[in-house]
Order: C-alpha cells, then structure tokens, then sequence
C-alpha cells in the first residue's frame, strides 16, 4: 500500500467516480479516497493524515474555500488543490490567500489533474545550493510571495543561520546567539555561502514581527553600508602597500610594514631578496613585545607611552614607530648604511601619510 494519501471532494458523484477511475493508474504511488461533501472530508481529515486534497469550490453546507480555511488552521501540513467550474481572479486570488496549493478550472484534461496530484505528493523536503547561484534577498523574497512556511538555512564560512517563514511571513531568525531582526540583517549581508530549504516547518518561536518588505529594504540598505565600509577598507589597505612601497624605494630598506597591537600584520612590503629570509607572522608577536617592554620601561621612568623604538644592530637598523593617533606602529628594518637622519624624516613622512589610510 502507498504511503501517501489523496482526497478528492466534490458533490457530483458521477465525477468523483469518473476522476477515481482515472487516476487509479497511480495507486502504488498514492491512495485515493473520494467524498461528496466538506463535512465527509473533515471526518475523514480528523481519523487519518492526508496528504493532499482536491476539492471543488462550490459544495452545499461547507464550501471549498470554506474547507481549505479549516484545512489551513487544523492540518497545515495538508496541500489543497482547488477545482471549479466558476473561474474567476476574485476566486482564484481568494484560494491563494486561504493557502491553496493549487487551481485548476473545469473543465480540464484529467491529464492536467493528475500532473497536479502527483507534483502535490512528491516527497520534496527541500532543495539546496550556493548562495552564488541565487541572492539571498531573492530566496526570501520567493518564500514570502509564495506564502511558504519553510526553514530556510545558510551558511557561510563558519557561521550557520536559519530563517523561518510562516504562510509567507518572517517569523523568526537565529544566527549563532543572535535572534530576531538583527540576526536576519547579519544574514542578508552575508555574501556567497550555502542554503538549504526545509519544507513545512514552523519556527520554535515568534522573534519578527515587521513585515517582510520593510525589512528586505533595511537588511539591504545595510548590506550596502557593509559593502561600501568594505570597498573603502580594501581601498585603503592598497593604498597603505602603495604608501609602504615609496619607503622601500629608498636605498638599504630592507622592509616595511604596519602592524597591529595584537600582532598583525596589516601590510608588509620586503624587498625580493629577503622574502624567504624573514616571516613576518613569526616575528611580529616579538615585535609588539618589544613596545610593551618600552611602555613599561618608560611607567618605571615616569614617562609616557613611547612613541618611537629603534634598536641599532651591527648589521642593520630597526625602527618602530607609532603611527599617529592611531595604535598601529611602522615598523622599518634598514641596512647599517642608511643615513639615520634621512632615515627618521622618511618615517615621520611616511607615518603621517599612512595615518589617514590605515583600515580602522
């Protein structure tokens, strides 16, 4: 025996026959049950689970769109196709508001009905893809216009999130720790990734209210905020290379760099000769421990935080300077020939230039 389930109700016995006979052809995909009037199907509905419905629009005591509003709010999980000989946009626009899955005018080729049946039962539980192939604003926008209740999911990188939506509308979103609307604009921001849609399933609790066109418009409104933050960081992190490359013209550099107080490097530019000489990610937890050593030097001496740090070797030049007002330092390594007074007004130039650069 198939495990999915048709109903289909209509009033007209001899038609519910003829329709049973034809679909018989595809009883091991499904079983078909037939009905005369609304009251049955709600009987039938309350003993066993249902797969789909396929019910007239115009029945005595209980209409179609009458059932397919009980079949809304006490089976949801049952899909509704909608027949009638009285075809109209009014009508047809009120089925879809009910949740109808389907409309079909009579009268139609029995061919049509059962292409609609059997796309009704097909056990669908989702469909996936790239974030690339698709705009997430996009995806969200199809759930609600379609009055979808899905849980839609997406990843990217390491961060997982999921949205849920409720008969077209927005009712919750988790991204990590975060919930409610923030956690559905850190998802609209998100570029390339993964997603997953998992039908028919209702979100654990309601954390959005707003409705969805309103915060498509803020999610995307912030999203190229992000962008635009994003374009000037990587435009001025090239600009910083280019800025670091006018020291390394100067003879005797042998690199220059910027880097953070955690350590990291914002950007490095090493003359060819030295690149498999020194690593920098090696070197640059040192360096910064070279600064601490001179604030805490300069607490013990009652003065302030060092503002500069250059260590004379016998074989070169190692200079550290804070950029200003920022807490970034440049860090410069020279050759013992490089003039040292030419080499602190270079710095100071340079230092000033990368001050209205450096990526915040």
């Amino acid at each position: 025996m198939a495990s999915k389930r048709v109903l289909i109700v209509d009033d007209e016995e001899d038609l519910t026959w003829i329709m049973a006979k034809h679909l018989s052809k595809d009883k091991d995909r499904y079983d078909l049950l037939t009905v005369n009037n609304g009251r049955e199907a709600l009987d039938i509905l309350s003993q066993m689970p249902v797969d789909l419905v396929v019910s007239d629009i115009r029945m005595p005591e209980i209409s179609g769109l009458d059932l397919l509003l009980k079949i809304r709010e006490y089976y949801p999980q049952t899909k509704v196709i909608i027949m009638t000989a009285y075809g109209s946009s009014e009508v047809q626009s009120e089925a879809n508001e009910r949740g109808c899955f389907k409309y079909i005018e009579k009268p139609f080729e029995i061919q049509e009905l059962r292409k609609l049946i059997l796309d009704g039962v097909e056990d669908r539980k989702g469909f996936e893809g790239r974030v690339s192939d698709f705009q997430l604003s996009d995806l969200i926008q199809m759930n609600c216009l379609g009055r979808l209740t899905n849980a839609l999911h997406v990843s990217k990188d390491r961060e997982q999130g999921v949205v849920y939506f409720e008969d077209g509308n927005i009712t919750h979103c988790r991204v990590g720790d975060l919930e409610g609307e923030e956690a559905l604009y850190k998802v609209l921001s998100w570029e390339g990734g993964t997603f997953s849609v998992e039908r028919s399933v209702k979100a654990p609790k309601e954390t959005i209210i707003k409705g969805w066109q309103g915060l498509l418009m803020e999610g995307l409104r912030r999203a190229d905020e992000q962008r635009a933050a994003q374009e000037k960081k990587a435009s001025n992190a090239h600009n910083v290379i280019k800025t670091l490359q006018k020291l390394s013209r100067m003879k005797g550099i042998i690199f220059s760099a910027v880097i953070g107080l955690d350590g990291h490097p914002v950007a490095v530019v090493m003359q060819d000769e030295y690149k498999g000489h020194y690593k920098m990610g090696e070197i640059t937890d040192d360096l910064i421990h070279f600064v601490d050593v001179g604030q805490k030097t300069g607490a013990l001496l009652h003065l302030s935080q060092p503002r500069e740090l250059i260590m004379e070797f016998k074989n070169g030049r190692l200079a550290l300077t804070q950029i200003p007002k920022r807490t970034e330092f440049l860090v410069v390594l020279a050759n013992p020939s490089v003039n040292y007074a030419v080499l602190r007004m270079e710095i100071k130039k340079i230092s000033e230039a990368l001050q209205k650069i450096v990526p915040g």
